[in-house]
Parts: C-alpha cells; structure tokens; sequence
C-alpha cells in the first residue's frame, strides 16, 4: 500500500531521496501516477505552503521542499503525460524585460507546480512578444510576471496592452510580483491579481482558475484579485 503520508512528511522535511524513493516504490505498486500526486505530494506542499504564509518556516526551507517535490515530480511527468491525467491549470511564468532575478519567480513555479499546475516556465528577461507567444502555444489561461527592479517593473503594462492587441485579455488572467510590486501598482498597470510571495500565490492563482479557495487567507497575506474588496 502506497505511503501517502510518508511522501507528504518526505515533502514537508525536504527529504530528497527519500520522497524519490517512495514515489518510485508507489509506481512499482501499480499507483497511479495522478493519486500519487494529489495523495502525497500536494498535501505536502500545502503544508509547506501554509508554513510559509505563516513564518514557521521561510525561503531555504521552502527551497529544500520544493527540491524534494520537483525530484517526484520529474519521475511522475512523464507518466502523468502517458495517462492524460489534465493540470489543474497551464500558467506561463517568467521575468519580466530586463530584469535577470529568478530566485522568487523559480520559487512560485516550484510551488505552483506542486499545487497541481502545469508551470510553462520562459525564464528571465522577457518580452511581451514571447509571453504571448507561450501563452498560444500551450493554451495557457495565466500568465504570472516577476520583477525584483522599479525600473523593469514597469514592463508588466506592455503584456497587459499585448493581450489586448492580440485579443487575448479576456482568455488569460495576468499576475504580477516581486519586492517591489503591490497590489495599488497591480490594479494600475491592468492586471488581475497580485501576491506578495510565493505561498500566497499558489491561493491566488487557484482562485483565478476557479479553484475553490479560503480567499480571506490570501487576502490577509497580501494577495489581491480584482473585484475582491
């Protein structure tokens, strides 16, 4: 019988090798891929996610967890693919044009993929043109930008007014973050949502995917959506 509270607890620690070795070992016994995921690793990311908003524990602990997370994840890709088992959501994330940070937008990617979505990451430096072009290649429904610069947060505006160009705004819900960024200067530049950090990110994202979600949790983190008061 698969270890399902073994796999969260190998999660929540950042045990690695053991969170490899029981994902392996529940494939072995015949487990399927998607229960392995909902079962075991996204209960721990929760937990981990919760943690975070809390200040039990903070960014390295978080980064040795999602480590653990993407070391199952990358065994179960390729089997969730197989089987056609479906994301919760697709979301293209990447730093915005001119700006080369990515410790918290790699951080929200860990963590959004740990929450079930499917994360189309292109990386640092990005135009408004590859945003787009991400989004129409893999159909996504949210795109979430970075900034850790007030010189290149200002770029964010360009994607709104690109979606709106291509006829694409009403079909993608935009995101933005980063130390500099609030959500006064979010709701300015035209986007959907922002959040303060990365647990706060995944209850916002899911939340704009339709996911039922306590949203006064995020919005007493930070968080905000457009339309929430």
């Amino acid at each position: 019988m698969a270890d399902f509270e073994g796999l969260s607890d190998s999660v929540i620690k950042g045990q690695q090798q053991r969170c490899a070795e029981l994902t392996n070992q529940a494939i072995s016994e015949g487990v399927r891929p998607e229960e392995i995921l909902n079962k075991g690793l996204i209960p721990g990311m929760d937990v981990v996610g919760d943690r975070f908003r809390r200040n039990i524990i903070y960014v390295p602990e978080v980064l040795i967890s999602a480590r653990a997370m993407k070391s199952a994840m990358e065994i179960l890709r390729p089997l969730l693919t197989q089987t056609g088992a479906k994301p919760i959501g697709v979301a293209v994330l990447g730093t915005i044009k001119g700006d080369l940070h990515d410790i918290g937008k790699n951080l929200v990617g860990m963590m959004w993929e740990g929450a079930g979505i499917k994360v189309i990451d292109i990386g640092i430096n990005n135009s408004s043109e590859k945003y787009i072009k991400a989004v129409i290649e893999n159909n996504a429904q949210i795109i979430g930008m970075s900034a850790l610069l007030t010189t290149t947060m200002i770029n964010f505006k360009l994607v709104n007014e690109a979606l709106i160009k291509e006829g694409l705004r009403d079909k993608v819900k935009l995101m933005c973050g980063g130390a500099p960024v609030n959500a006064a200067f979010a709701e300015e530049i035209g986007c959907d949502a922002y959040a303060p950090d990365a647990a706060t990110a995944v209850q916002v994202v899911k939340y704009l995917l339709g996911i039922q979600v306590n949203k006064d949790m995020f919005i007493s983190s930070g968080g905000w959506v457009k339309g929430i008061e």
